[in-house]
């Protein structure tokens, strides 16, 4: 399975403003940039990662979101939304990232990168567009494009073919995974299979969930 970058974007230093919130700034507004662009271990040279308790880390290093379900959105609200309008590092073409499974590998110029998690919309997200229910529609649609980790550093940029050369083959995509963790919690057993792909960081609170939901079914079963 193949696809296409489209575009990569980093936020610079030009960091959304959010008054009231600690942080006080965001690094969702992300630009496109020209050339190639380096890769280490966590993110792309140049990019700003401000909120690290829900962002960035070694399993939220890239994230990358379709043109596909970029069109969606533009036709609904009837406004441009060119690469980086997502929070997006990679605007990508020909994937279907909603399907993507956690722990698939992309490899994407010189890097290797897992896929590791769907993305939570935040309040940043609604304030950054202007539309102050987006975290409710964006829930609802549940196309959130793909957190990903580097598993092999190197540099990539705009038209690279992005390659899926793994799939673990368990059926854990990031849609299921996203529904699990937000509107579809009776699914959160399913995500078992897939559970060491996910970020460290939220690896032992899903380990927690997934068992006592298993707990809980078990002893449903039994009555």
């Amino acid at each position: 399975m193949t696809g296409r970058l489209l575009a990569v974007c980093t936020s610079g230093a030009d960091l959304l403003p959010v008054p009231g919130r600690r942080p006080d700034r965001s690094g969702i507004d992300k630009r496109p940039v020209a050339g190639r662009v380096a890769v280490g271990g966590l993110g792309l040279d140049g990019d700003v990662q401000v909120n690290r308790k829900h962002h960035g880390g070694e399993g939220q290093a890239v994230y990358a979101f379709a043109q596909e379900d970029a069109d969606v959105w533009a036709a609904e609200l009837d406004r441009d939304l060119p690469p980086g309008r997502f929070g997006e590092n990679l605007r990508t073409a020909g994937l279907d990232l909603t399907g993507a499974e956690i722990g698939e590998h992309w490899r994407v110029g010189t890097t290797l990168l897992e896929v590791t998690a769907p993305r939570t919309p935040c309040a940043n997200f609604a304030r950054f567009w202007g539309v102050p229910d987006l975290v409710k529609r964006f829930t609802a649609r549940g196309a959130t494009g793909a957190y990903l980790r580097v598993l092999e550093t190197g540099a990539l940029g705009a038209g690279d073919e992005v390659t899926v050369v793994h799939r673990p083959g368990h059926g854990v995509t990031t849609g299921l995974a996203f529904r699990a963790l937000t509107t579809q919690p009776y699914r959160i057993p399913q995500l078992e299979p897939a559970l060491a792909a996910f970020p460290v960081k939220a690896q032992a609170r899903l380990a927690a969930r997934i068992a006592r939901a298993t707990a809980g079914a078990g002893a449903t079963a039994r009555t």
